[in-house]
């Protein structure tokens, strides 16, 4: 009950100061040119494959309609996180509300969530492609990408409402740094002045769903894919198939593998630092690589870009 009354008593946190990704002055600017280049080459490079997707036919398939959401993903996905890196590193540490930070958090979620199973979506459909080839116009036909899509963006939005409520709903009483460039969960957590229990609970459980789920169905996937290329007759189509999934077994280690790290463990994380640098990962790095990684280097793609080069 004095517990009770003492928090009462208490000025709830109005805003939080995010550190940012160094409070190193002598290398700021260097990072924050180096980001910025990163977000507007992201931001080029996801608007160049959703166009190249919509204005040619040859690309309305279905690996092609998963490859356009994933890029409207990472265009969303980085505009979301890099904004208050880039602030952070232009002017130091800085004070974000605490409406702006949970809407930041909010959105963050949706998106990490989407994206997990986005790609377990993508995953089935190579699979499919590869292990089952004549069927694949059949279980793979528009309405069931589109339900797929639909299905993942939907995902992400309810564990994100669930998350971001039972967070929100924390109090914050003081101290209100948090040692990150936006607003993620495990920092938010470690400031909490109330038992964070039920919260981390409902963390661990929607990892557990959306993660593991997700992961682990890439990889029930990719488990068929590799037998069923072992029991190929030629070499010439044993690559053929894989070069059609290395790409994607690449992105999907490197993005679960920082993830599963972060948060798919019940525990707060006090190694903020490497918390940062992980987040790096995901938030940057991915979405850069993955235009480059699934379509640049796609022979189809690449006649398509030629053809609008042509055009143009």
């Amino acid at each position: 009950m004095e517990r009770s009354l003492e928090l009462a008593n208490m000025t709830r946190v109005q805003e939080f100061v995010l550190l940012g990704l160094s409070t190193r002055p002598d290398i700021r600017d260097v990072l924050f040119a180096v980001f910025l280049t990163l977000y507007l080459l992201t931001l080029l490079e996801n608007t160049l494959i959703i166009y190249l997707i919509c204005s040619h036919t040859e690309l309305h398939k279905p690996m092609y309609f998963f490859l356009g959401n994933l890029s409207c993903l990472e265009m969303c996905y980085v505009s979301v996180t890099m904004p208050s890196l880039l602030v952070g590193l232009w002017t130091g540490p800085y004070h974000i509300s605490f409406t702006a930070c949970m809407t930041q958090l909010f959105f963050f979620i949706v998106l990490i969530c989407t994206e997990c199973t986005l790609l377990a979506s993508m995953a089935y459909d190579r699979y499919v492609a590869i292990c089952r080839p004549l069927h694949y116009p059949l279980l793979m036909r528009p309405q069931i990408c589109l339900g797929l899509a639909l299905s993942s963006w939907l995902g992400g939005l309810l564990v994100s409402v669930a998350k971001t409520s039972c967070i929100a709903s924390l109090s914050y009483c003081g101290p209100n740094v948090l040692n990150h460039f936006f607003c993620d969960v495990s920092p938010l957590l470690n400031l909490s002045c109330t038992h964070v229990a039920l919260t981390e609970l409902v963390d661990f459980i929607s990892a557990i769903v959306i993660l593991w789920g997700s992961l682990l169905m890439a990889i029930a996937s990719y488990v068929a894919i590799g037998r069923a290329v072992l029991r190929m007759p030629s070499a010439a189509a044993r690559r053929k198939a894989l070069s059609t999934c290395a790409s994607h077994l690449a992105v999907v280690g490197i993005f679960y593998a920082a993830t599963l790290f972060i948060y798919a463990r019940p525990s707060r994380i006090e190694a903020m630092d490497l918390n940062k640098v992980l987040s790096v990962i995901y938030t940057v790095v991915t979405p850069m690589c993955n235009p480059v990684i699934y379509c640049l280097r796609n022979k189809e793609v690449q006649a398509a870009f030629r053809r609008t080069l042509q055009q143009s």
